[in-house]
């Protein structure tokens, strides 16, 4: 195939991307398969611009539903600046806990940008992240006391989440699964860790789409019409994700997604092992 993706697989890469960017499984990991398995021949470099940027499409969903919390946390941030009397205010805090949680991503995918673009595209490495990762949310699910709402959250939780989330630079980590495992292992309950993880995903992802916007239209990469379709069905199917999955972590556990992630991992390994995908 060409580097061209036409309107329907454009439809299907924004539907998944809208389903598995908020839940743990990892979205890049999804993409990247679809990729493979629907257009191999298309340009890495330019795929992985295309995906970036359909990612805004499910940020929008996230702005939209936490719009209100957003702006308390803006204003509240923006007040305590001169204001010490706002600064005892949870949103105040949570303005420089959200900032200070986006500067390790931001540092890492400057470091690594090259790498993240090229060989970290590997699904050997992609099959590999979804099984340990799954495995290490379990040991998160075990050993977490789920005790503490988002009015516990610290600083040292903000760093440690924010540490986390530089990890999904590393495709099929999971940029949710990874801030969620996070919190879970700080001892917040599963509500408060992926609310946060939710908030923290809006600015490091809307500054890397922003960022590889530059390349949709190039030769290589899909062009800015399929973008847009599939830019806008992420959002329609992530508005929906982010309220199924608030409302399901308020009575069950990850276990589906860990058992998910695991079956993925080994389903992919056997078809790289027997040829049936290429791995590049």
């Amino acid at each position: 195939m060409s580097a061209d993706i036409s309107v329907l697989q454009a439809g299907l890469y924004g539907v998944v991307q809208g389903l598995t960017e908020f839940l743990p499984i990892s979205s890049t990991a999804h993409l990247r398969i679809m990729q493979a398995w629907m257009n191999p021949d298309v340009d890495q470099p330019g795929f992985t611009a295309f995906t970036a940027v359909i990612q805004l499409g499910t940020m929008a969903a996230v702005v939209l539903f936490f719009w209100r919390e957003l702006l308390h946390v803006a204003v509240a941030w923006l007040r305590g600046l001169v204001d010490r009397q706002v600064r005892d205010s949870l949103e105040y805090r949570m303005g420089w806990y959200l900032i200070l949680a986006t500067i390790p991503v931001g540092v890492f995918g400057f470091l690594f940008k090259d790498q993240i673009t090229t060989g970290a595209r590997n699904l050997w490495l992609i099959a590999t992240a979804l099984i340990v990762l799954a495995l290490v949310l379990g040991l998160a699910e075990r050993v977490g006391s789920r005790t503490r709402t988002e009015e516990d959250i610290n600083t040292k939780d903000a760093l440690v989440v924010g540490v986390a989330q530089s990890l999904a630079l590393i495709p099929g980590v999971s940029r949710s699964g990874s801030t969620i495992t996070a919190g879970l292992f700080r001892g917040l309950d599963r509500v408060t860790a992926a609310r946060f993880s939710f908030l923290l995903s809006v600015p490091a992802v809307v500054a890397s789409g922003l960022f590889e916007a530059r390349d949709i239209g190039e030769p290589g990469a899909p062009g800015m019409g399929v973008t847009l379709v599939a830019t806008v069905i992420s959002f329609g199917v992530g508005l929906a994700s982010i309220a199924w999955l608030l409302r399901y972590v308020s009575r069950h556990s990850t276990f589906v997604f860990i058992a998910y992630r695991v079956a993925l991992g080994v389903l992919l390994l056997g078809l790289l092992a027997s040829g049936a995908v290429s791995a590049t």
